[in-house]
């Protein structure tokens, strides 16, 4: 595994400039590599788009749809049963009126149980964890030099300056997970400490 510095910037212009800095300090080409980084939810990991199996939000949604069904197929037979009592209309109505109020309830509670959960301001662990978007210039270093590369990406402007284990192979980060949580760092040298 080898040791990985990087830090994020906001333009390809200003991590091309950083990038340069590096080089001027003695990093070798095949040591620097830059490359852009989606926006959460957007490095399309399954087939259709996303980064997860299911939105986390959603995650209630059965329970209320359940419960809807349930509320909506009373509610719907009891209209059933009163549409049949005052217009002598056939059974059959309060089977479909039960059928129709049992899905208007299942989508009312799915929705129902969605909101709740997003209005209580739930995040996910995903959203805690996941990188902002932007540029990121990543450095392969050595213990020595670690902390040389991460004064420079921070004299060039970036941020969120992570240190990081990974496959660095044909001058790029090989194995690089936006999914995961970056380890800054600082925090790297508090645990250190």
């Amino acid at each position: 595994m080898s040791l990985i510095v990087a830090a994020r910037f906001t333009t390809f212009p200003a991590a091309e400039e950083a990038a340069q800095k590096l080089f001027n300090a003695g990093f070798v080409e095949e040591d620097v590599t830059l490359f852009f980084v989606n926006p959460r939810g957007q490095h399309a990991r399954f087939p259709i788009g996303g980064d997860t199996h299911t939105d986390a939000g959603a995650k209630g949604a059965p329970k209320g749809a359940g419960l809807g069904v349930t509320i909506g197929a009373v509610v719907g037979a009891i209209v059933g049963v009163g549409i049949f009592a005052a217009f002598s209309a056939p059974l059959l109505v309060s089977a479909i009126a039960a059928g129709v109020g049992a899905y208007i309830g299942s989508l009312a509670g799915a929705m129902w149980r969605t909101r709740d959960s997003s209005e209580a301001g739930h995040r996910t662990p995903f959203h805690e964890e996941a990188r902002d978007s932007g540029v990121l210039v990543a450095v392969h270093v050595s213990p020595d030099n670690q902390f040389e590369a991460a004064r420079l990406l921070r004299e060039a402007g970036g941020v969120s300056i992570e240190r990081a284990t990974g496959r660095w192979q044909q001058g790029r980060w090989a194995d690089f997970d936006p999914l995961k949580k970056p380890v800054p760092l600082n925090e790297y040298n508090e645990k250190r400490a």
